[in-house]
């Protein structure tokens, strides 16, 4: 391993409502979440002033959303930096309820 490189992680933690992400173990930020109707939806996410500009929030939204697309999961992407991505990354939209995608900027 290449120890000039943080040891990036993305955890999820339940008892908090959020996925988190560990740089070399220690918080650098999150994405927090609750449950409505069957769907996650995703309010609000945030990368520590020290983490900024690593591309730290693309690598949580990311592995989040394969998640939520491994677990058949719909979200619904409240968070401006959750909508953001998908608007870069169309191919995470279909994540999103095809009736609530014209809510979010999406094509329905």
């Amino acid at each position: 391993m290449d120890e000039s490189r943080p040891e990036v992680t993305v955890v999820e933690a339940p008892g908090r409502g959020r996925f988190e992400i560990l740089v070399d173990g220690g918080l650098a930020g999150y994405t927090e979440y609750h449950d409505v109707d069957g769907a996650r939806v995703f309010p609000h996410t945030v990368i520590e002033d020290e983490f900024a500009g690593r591309g730290l929030a693309t690598t949580l939204v990311r592995t989040v959303l394969d998640r939520m697309r491994d677990e058949d999961c719909p979200i619904v992407p409240k968070c401006a930096v959750v909508r953001g991505f998908i608007a870069k990354h169309p191919e995470y939209v279909e994540l999103v309820p095809e009736e609530r995608r014209a809510e979010f900027g999406f094509e329905a």
